[in-house]
């Protein structure tokens, strides 16, 4: 089959590797119908260090499967299925029952030396707690609203969740990405009155004020933060979800969120000291958040997506072939894309 590796900065390659087979009794086989290139995908496609063994990419696909080991349950060869992202998951230990997937005992990575979302197939282990099946007969104009599911859609909910978002208050989203457009599209779903979105791209924006943005903030660093502030009165909002992964980020939403507020960050973090030092601890401001355990919210957000409640598909602005993956990520990197579709 042919797969998406990725063998340094930059350096994207379409390969032709093994077709993935049974290992374990609960594992399952999917062919890819969808998957797409994440953000999160460009942070080592601008600073991976060259290697001689290409790793597999992609972490978020949907698909139809074509072979079942012996013990996968609650499956059958034909349905569609969405992949969560990051990891696998059985569904039966303590953390999944958590809701907290990510930290499954049992769990597997996609990518790396095992398969991923950017190829024709994957190998998925712990098939029956892993993937999420949708009804037959669904619209196919849903595909890529249904692939947000995989991570960018839940990715966001969980933002919004962490930051328990109550009816009537105000958010602050940090970033016009696919992540941080979801993010708000999250908070207009649990109710938030005011949603300012700090973002510089217009398109984005743009879309952004569709899925629910009340405001617009172009400005960065302390002008952007003054001008939140004074979109609230001086005090800032109840919640900031982060979906950027930069310090200047969440020094951004520190400066921005309200005493007492919550700071909910999803971003894949590229620091690791954060600046929340006696002045914050004055200020008690929450810090939540953290990778997104998306089969958690899979199955409360598919009907949403199922009858037009939500379109987090429109974050799509691009469709490409498997050939044509090494463009899509440097399309992306340029900034030309805003997230990348892919049909193998």
């Amino acid at each position: 089959m042919r797969a998406t590796l990725m063998y340094g900065a930059g350096d994207v390659r379409v390969e032709t590797v093994p077709n993935p087979t049974i290992q374990e009794p609960t594992d399952a086989i999917v062919r890819i119908v969808a998957g797409c290139i994440c953000g999160s995908d460009l942070w080592p496609y601008g600073s991976k260090p060259e290697t001689s063994e290409g790793a597999r990419m992609g972490h978020e696909f949907v698909g139809i499967v074509e072979e079942l080991g012996s013990e996968v349950t609650g499956l059958s060869v034909g349905d569609f299925v969405i992949a969560p992202p990051f990891v696998a998951s059985d569904g039966t230990c303590d953390f999944c029952k958590e809701g907290l997937q990510t930290s499954c005992r049992h769990g597997a990575h996609w990518g790396g030396h095992d398969d991923g979302g950017q190829g024709e197939f994957a190998r998925v282990p712990q098939a029956a707690g892993t993937l999420v099946v949708v009804p037959a007969a669904f619209d196919e104009n849903l595909i890529p609203s249904l692939l947000s599911l995989s991570d960018v859609m839940s990715t966001g909910y969980h933002a919004a969740k962490k930051a328990g978002i109550e009816p009537g208050q105000t958010v602050t989203v940090i970033g016009d990405g696919a992540v941080g457009l979801s993010a708000v599209l999250s908070a207009k779903l649990m109710g938030a009155s005011r949603i300012i979105l700090m973002g510089r791209h217009e398109a984005r924006t743009e879309l952004g004020r569709e899925f629910g943005a009340t405001d617009v903030v172009a400005e960065r660093g302390e002008e952007g933060i003054a001008k939140v502030r004074a979109l609230t009165n001086g005090d800032g909002t109840h919640a900031v979800l982060e979906a950027v992964g930069l310090k200047p980020a969440i020094e951004m939403a520190i400066g921005v969120v309200r005493d007492g507020g919550v700071i909910s960050r999803v971003g894949a973090p590229q620091f690791s000291d954060v600046p929340l030092g006696f002045a914050e601890f004055m200020r008690n401001i929450t810090l939540t958040g953290g990778v997104a355990p998306a089969r958690a919210y899979i199955e409360e957000l598919l009907p949403l997506v199922l009858d037009g409640t939500i379109e987090p598909g429109k974050v799509f602005d691009r469709t490409i072939g498997l050939d044509d993956v090494p463009a899509g990520y440097q399309a992306m990197a340029d900034r030309e894309a805003l997230k990348v579709l892919v049909r193998p």
